[in-house]
């Protein structure tokens, strides 16, 4: 069923030229949010995951977008879904924005596709029609917790007889449709999780494929698009784990062949809780508008968890892609230190500095930034030049080179200086800083080198002792702090 990439060997033998053609199945992923919220770290990390299984075999990323369920659509999400992937550095190859051969790819578009395959499925038998009401159904639920039981559906109208059915059709009584579960349960292989098996009848009542309003559940909708979009392999929450086996008991009624399934394990906080969305702090746009770099929080959600052959700071997407091993995801959650963000970016920052491709996009992306900022404020429009912001960036470069030590000696200079008296005239002034670089076990050059860029921005020019002078004590903290900021 699925498309492929064919490869061509030709080789001479014995004067004959002969060729030998071999086929491989090609690589399709899907990330497949509901926009009924925004996107979020766990989703950026599921996206980010599938975008890496993609690329690294030349395969195809897809999104999906699975808005179903229309009572809790958020106005705006799908679009902003999509807009944060292409900031965070992984488009899809395919979406609703940038067409391909397998759309729609919004569900609510797709109807017609569901409303087949359930018809197929109570044709051959494998689903059945369920009139139970909403009343009945609250009742069993009630019921079930009195006792302590989990909730489940009690198959009632698996057992309708054929004329049953019929006279509540013609009498139009509203109905959905259940899909018929096998008792007992195949095991499957996961990617991540290895030989699984869940009897799902044995827990569950049949589940609702087909609303009473013609939407599907996730259950028909995620079957029926990864099939029509030959999706090749299925990278997705641990959560949908248990479901899985309804999803093979679904393809095989339908006759088609399903794509191979990877878990990936809960992203939680470092000190094992959920990430809350009610909290705001995790979604990406906010991560955005507080200036992280995009392959800082790539770098962050995947240092956090397995799936590399090695585990470093400072990757960007392309390391990610190389260094990237499905085999190596554990089954264990990944813990998630956002207090680190500012140290990832840092990072990163430190790299666009230094690269000549990323530096030459990030002066410009700075250079407009102050224009948006200041506008007409600005008096110097020196400041706006290239060499000006070049030697603005490689000064950040210079004190982060030596940061820790620098952090230490504006600590101590700032207490010096606070203390009072010590800023009264150059002589004592070089005699404190003397007998500072003493008892800081660093040397009066380094010293001078952290001070010098910290008040000036220059490495040459007149002495620090004079500089501190003429700024005077406030003056002189104030910059000592903010050369140091993240």
């Amino acid at each position: 069923m699925f498309g492929c990439v064919l490869r061509r060997v030709c080789w001479k033998r014995s004067g004959a030229r002969r060729s030998v053609c071999t086929t491989q199945p090609e690589v399709r992923v899907r990330f497949a949010p509901s926009p009924t919220g925004f996107l979020h770290l766990g989703g950026l990390r599921t996206a980010l995951y599938n975008a890496l299984f993609a690329k690294q075999r030349r395969g195809a990323f897809i999104l999906r977008l699975e808005d179903t369920d229309r009572a809790r659509l958020v106005p705006g999400a799908a679009d902003a879904i999509e807009d944060m992937l292409e900031w965070a550095g992984i488009p899809p190859d395919e979406s609703s924005r940038r067409g391909g051969h397998y759309g729609p790819y919004v569900q609510s578009e797709r109807l017609q596709l569901y409303s087949q395959a359930a018809s197929s499925l109570l044709h051959t038998c494998h689903a059945y029609y369920c009139f139970c009401t909403n009343q009945r159904l609250e009742l069993l639920k009630r019921e079930a917790q009195r006792s302590g039981h989990v909730p489940r559906y009690d198959n009632r109208c698996r057992h309708l007889r054929p004329e049953q059915v019929q006279e509540k059709l013609a009498l139009g009584v509203p109905r959905v449709v259940r899909f018929r579960l096998d008792s007992g349960a195949e095991p499957f292989q996961d990617l991540v999780f290895g030989w699984t098996r869940h009897e799902v009848a044995a827990v569950e009542g049949d589940p609702v494929l087909l609303k009473a309003d013609g939407f599907p559940t996730y259950h028909l909708a995620s079957v029926v698009d990864d099939h029509h979009m030959r999706i090749s392999h299925v990278l997705r929450g641990s959560e949908w784990l248990i479901s899985t086996a309804k999803h093979l008991q679904l393809f095989r009624a339908l006759g088609w062949t399903p794509p191979a399934y990877a878990h990936l394990p809960l992203l939680l906080n470092r000190d094992g809780s959920k990430l809350s969305k009610r909290q705001g702090d995790i979604f990406i746009q906010r991560f955005r508008e507080q200036d992280v770099l995009p392959e800082s929080l790539l770098d962050l959600i995947t240092h956090a968890g397995s799936g590399f052959n090695n585990n470093r700071i400072g990757r960007r997407l392309d390391e990610l892609i190389e260094e990237f091993n499905i085999s190596k995801i554990t089954t264990h959650s990944a813990l998630l230190d956002l207090d680190k963000v500012h140290e990832f970016n840092r990072v990163h920052l430190q790299r666009r500095i230094e690269d000549p491709h990323t530096r030459v996009e990030l002066m410009e992306e700075l250079r407009q930034r102050v224009l948006h900022t200041h506008g007409s404020d600005i008096s110097d429009h020196a400041v706006l030049e290239p060499h000006y912001i070049q030697r603005v960036l490689q000064l950040r470069k210079q004190l982060k080179d030596v940061s820790a030590e620098a952090a230490d000696i504006a600590a101590a200079v700032i207490q010096l200086v606070g203390a009072g008296g010590s800023v009264s005239s150059t002589e004592r002034l070089n005699r404190e800083l003397k007998l500072l670089t003493s008892r800081l076990n660093t040397t009066h050059s380094s010293l001078m080198r952290v001070l010098r860029l910290a008040l000036s921005a220059q490495q040459k020019g007149p002495s620090v002792a004079e500089m501190m002078l003429s700024l005077g004590e406030q003056e002189v903290c104030v910059r000592l702090q903010r050369a140091l900021e993240p």
